[in-house]
């Protein structure tokens, strides 16, 4: 029989006609860590055949499920050398088929690859959004959804080339890593362009390119030293996918009987995951309702769909070379499941990242779900998630920096009072920490577009611990309000699009306010690029006095590496001794400020701007 890619074919059965249609994951790696690996075999009646593999493949199980149509073979891999393999489907004695598969080296050194941390930069995009760099895929035959830029909720034609053709943009903006919204098959009838409702977990949606795409956007980025983070989505998938359509079994999925599909929407009470006096009705209620119509639960308590996330996600990581993964609505998937799924994944690849969407709004339940939590603890619950977002942050700045006078618990008091409650993580430098993203109002909408605001929440930003995401378009001060609708707030790019009126990639075709946005960022987040006292340090910081904040970060190892954040959120002129701040000071009496490049005597009082922000190198 032909040898072909996709691995369709049909395969005569006697009277029976059993059609293979799929296999996946579609091809593997020998030399893995675990070497149990679950085949799902998916054909017409296909659960009549006998799998018959090479006498170096220990076939260890072959299950049926209520669906004829599914068989689930799960081999030991441990003695299989890379290359091509043939196993035989059979009826009886009769071998009625063949079937080619393979098994790939390994990268050097793949288990061994690093994940992103607190010295990158994380640039969040929506690609549909963000460049369209190959205008003949926008539409296609075989998905659902055609691109019309007139509809705001709509496919754009934003795609992988386009993110391609514009990574110098990003890396000279001094961004280091890459994080795009899912690009998988979201084959739904409308909003498909959000790709949160996947319909084929082994395919990038033809839309924005191909499998072998995404893998060259990895070494694109690569090639220039940054890092590519999937959008992970194992807690629902999409009613248009494959397998939801031909379910193995009914439990595959959260199914509440009444409800259209299995369909009942999540009450969306997160708490109730460590609540100590939630009523299981509450916590089911959460973790197995369907996030959206449109997007059925997936019951990860059931052992063959963990293995198939499991599974799917090593994929992806050792085929497109991937440096990390967000995981979408943490909270929501099932606790036990998606803790065995990120422990096992992190077994392969243990210095791998993955940080998980906790969008909670207090620092305790956020901290909850981070690896090695006292808290979790208290319920004899390890997440194993090595880093989580601190949402609670997020919340705070478009207030903080709208509130020019301090008062009691106002204005910057809020960024000094949320650091305090630090020490409930067990790794501070392994939170995510952003002013918005594709979820909420934009960053610059929240600051009715004044610049001097927003440079001061991205020095914020820049300068505190964790690992900083910004959200495309920011840096230019892109304009979106949530309650126009989700398209408000992930609006095309200017510049993305052949014949757009104004691009905006291009340095000599910015507005004079897109430069003002851009230059102070890009001065800024390439600073910090090589600042091991923000990647790794600790703070010191003392309460803002008059809307007033001043913390340093340095390095207990070296006294040489300490630098001093300033902002100044208020409206007036400040002169400001640094009497008070000489436990940060120590011996350093001039230093280097890093924006303007100009020296500072830290022997004299201090005079900043209103709305404005100092970072300054301590001079040796």
């Amino acid at each position: 029989m032909k040898k072909i890619t996709l691995l369709l074919f049909l395969l005569c059965v006697g009277p029976i006609m059993a059609q293979v249609q799929k296999l996946e994951p579609p091809y593997w790696w020998s030399g893995m860590k675990d070497s149990e690996l679950q085949l799902l075999v998916y054909g017409n009646a296909i659960n009549e055949l006998q799998p018959e593999f090479p006498e170096n493949i220990i076939v260890k199980k072959v299950e049926q499920v209520s669906n004829p149509n599914y068989l689930f073979i799960t081999i030991d891999t441990k003695n299989v050398e890379p290359g091509p393999i043939t196993f035989k489907f059979k009826k009886g004695k009769k071998t009625v088929s063949k079937m080619d598969y393979e098994f790939k080296e390994r990268r050097p050194g793949s288990a061994e690859r690093k994940g992103f941390d607190a010295s990158d930069v994380i640039y969040l995009l929506m690609p549909d959004r963000f460049a369209n760099g190959d205008t003949t895929n926008d539409s296609r035959p075989e998905t659902i959804e055609q691109a019309d830029r007139s509809i705001q909720g709509g496919r754009h034609g934003g795609d992988i080339q386009g993110i391609i053709d514009h990574l110098d943009y990003i890396d000279e903006l001094g961004a280091t890593t890459l994080w795009s919204t899912p690009m998988t098959l979201d084959n739904e009838k409308t909003y498909s362009y959000h790709g949160y409702a996947c319909s084929d977990l082994y395919q990038i949606d033809p839309r924005y390119g191909s499998n072998a795409d995404f893998a060259r956007l990895s070494n694109a980025l690569h090639d220039r030293n940054m890092k590519h983070i999937m959008d992970y989505v194992p807690n629902h998938w999409g009613l248009s996918n494959w397998i939801i359509q031909d379910l193995p079994a009914q439990d595959w999925i959260h199914y509440w009987e009444g409800g259209e599909y299995g369909f009942k929407r999540s009450n969306y009470i997160q708490t109730s995951q460590m609540d100590p006096y939630a009523s299981n009705y509450d916590a089911k209620g959460c973790m197995d309702g369907w996030f959206d119509y449109t997007m059925p639960d997936m019951n990860e308590n059931n052992p063959m769909v963990i293995n198939y996330l499991v599974q799917n996600a090593i994929w992806w990581i050792e085929s497109a070379d991937l440096d990390g993964m967000r995981v979408d609505t943490y909270p929501y998937n099932d606790k036990a499941g998606i803790t065995e799924w990120v422990t096992r994944v992190l077994q392969e690849y243990p210095q791998l990242n993955i940080v998980g969407e906790i969008f909670m709004h207090d620092t305790a339940h956020i901290a909850y779900w981070q690896k090695d939590s006292a808290i979790g603890a208290i319920q004899g619950f390890n997440s194993n998630l090595p880093s989580v977002m601190d949402f609670p942050l997020h919340d705070i700045i478009p207030q903080v920096f709208n509130e020019d006078q301090q008062n009691w618990g106002d204005g910057l008091f809020k960024v000094y009072d949320h650091l305090t409650k630090d020490f409930l993580y067990p790794n501070i430098n392994n939170l995510l920490i952003m002013m918005a993203n594709h979820d909420v109002n934009r960053i610059n909408q929240e600051f009715g577009g004044d610049v001097d605001k927003y440079k001061l929440a991205i020095t914020l930003l820049a300068t505190l611990r964790g690992i900083p995401q910004i959200y495309y378009g920011d840096e230019i001060g892109m304009m979106g309000e949530k309650s126009k609708g989700d398209g408000d707030i992930r609006r095309d790019f200017p510049g993305g699009w052949p014949g757009d009126p104004q691009n905006a990639f291009n340095a000599d075709n910015r507005t004079e306010s897109q430069k003002a946005y851009f230059d102070y960022t890009k001065k800024l987040l390439n600073w910090r690029r090589d600042q091991p006292a923000i990647h790794r340090g600790k703070t010191l910081h003392f309460a803002p006095q008059n809307n007033m904040y001043v913390y340093f970060r340095y390095l207990p190892e070296n006294p040489n590496e300490l630098v001093m954040v300033v902002l100044n959120n208020s409206r007036e002129m400040q002169s400001v001794s640094l009497d008070r701040f000489a436990e940060g000071l120590k011996e350093h009496t001039s230093g280097t400020e890093v924006i303007s490049e100009r020296k500072v005597d830290l022997t004299q009082p201090l005079q900043i701007a209103p709305k404005t922000a100092m970072v300054i190198e301590l001079d040796l």
